[in-house]
């Protein structure tokens, strides 16, 4: 059983100022609500803010034990807010925050739960790892439940790497296996599977090539019957992405399509190498002219998964067809 007291979960260290990041492992709902209430209550109880962002089932719980604190506590499905991992960051942590000014916030983030895939996974471990860099020196708590009994014990091994803290059995301990944001970060930029021989292609070279990308996309998205509005986002992503490599490359691009069950997938490969490993995470200040190209790539699809490398970059995009 998770030691749930607030003593069991501010034992080791100080969870109350600056930035704490601590992974709850739960093997049963009396876990995972205990260790859930007894964060919620001591965050409404030093009189700050409270955001649940967990998948469904495990929402529904949480509005019913944490009832009684009304609107101190705010609630989203992480399953549909953060459906591509990507977006959690910007849109769902850092909103929150910034709908909170000068205030310390609490967060209980659940973005891995035994529904994930394999293909989704590997961004979810790379967004837990650079909460870390994001938050780093704001007044901030984000508790991180885990499934310790359905999940593989690989990705539990990766609570320890991505969690500077940990809550369990033994009430809560810093990691002896975190390195550091962006060390545990790297773990996840993973060569991608190959494109299938079956892809559609096409490359690309100069601005006045732009058009000719997004009208293949069009077309692609289309016969893969994606929406009227999914269409239209997957051409402004890929036009971003394209557009980026023209500007930022020597010998432009090519971007791939292919269906696989229940999404369309497209690629866009190019030589250039993403060095800063918070792309897409952070918005940029208002007055920038730039750095928005990826956040706006991940906030329009269901899921971005990214391969960088001094010899080129691979940027993978997922939209979800409707049967």
């Amino acid at each position: 059983m998770v030691d749930t007291t607030l003593e069991g979960l501010s034992a080791v260290g100080d969870a109350t100022t600056g930035f704490d990041h601590p992974g709850l492992l739960y093997h049963d709902r009396d876990d995972y609500l205990g260790g859930a209430r007894a964060f919620a209550r001591a965050a409404v109880a030093a009189g700050g803010p409270v955001l649940v962002a967990v998948p469904g089932p495990n929402l529904a719980a949480l509005r019913d034990a944490l009832s009684d604190l009304g609107d101190a506590v705010h609630y989203a499905d992480m399953a549909v807010a953060g459906r591509n991992p990507g977006r959690i960051i910007p849109g769902v942590l850092l909103a929150f925050a910034a709908a909170h000014p000068g205030r310390r916030v609490s967060i209980i983030g659940e973005p891995v739960w035994p529904g994930r895939t394999a293909m989704e996974y590997p961004a979810c471990g790379q967004h837990e790892a650079l909460i870390n860099a994001v938050f780093a020196g704001r007044d901030a708590a984000i508790l991180c439940p885990y499934d310790a009994a359905l999940l593989d014990q690989d990705r539990i091994d990766d609570v320890w790497r991505t969690h500077p803290w940990m809550i369990g059995a033994d009430g809560r301990r810093p990691s002896p296996w975190f390195a550091g944001a962006f060390a545990a970060a790297d773990r996840f930029n993973q060569p991608l599977p190959p494109v299938p021989s079956e892809a559609a292609t096409l490359a690309y070279v100069v601005i006045a090539e732009l058009s000719r990308v997004r009208a293949f996309t069009a077309g692609q998205a289309r016969s893969a019957g994606l929406t009227v509005d999914q269409t239209e986002d997957l051409i402004v992503a890929v036009n971003e992405l394209a557009e980026n490599t023209i500007r930022h490359t020597p010998a432009g691009g090519t971007v791939s399509f292919w269906t696989e069950p229940g999404h369309l997938v497209c690629q866009v490969d190019d030589a250039g190498h993403l060095v800063n490993p918070l792309a897409g995470r952070i918005p940029p200040a208002v007055t920038s002219e730039g750095g928005r190209g990826l956040l706006l790539v991940n906030q329009l699809c269901d899921l971005v998964r990214i391969h960088t490398r001094p010899t080129g970059t691979t940027i993978r995009m997922h939209m979800t067809r409707t049967p």
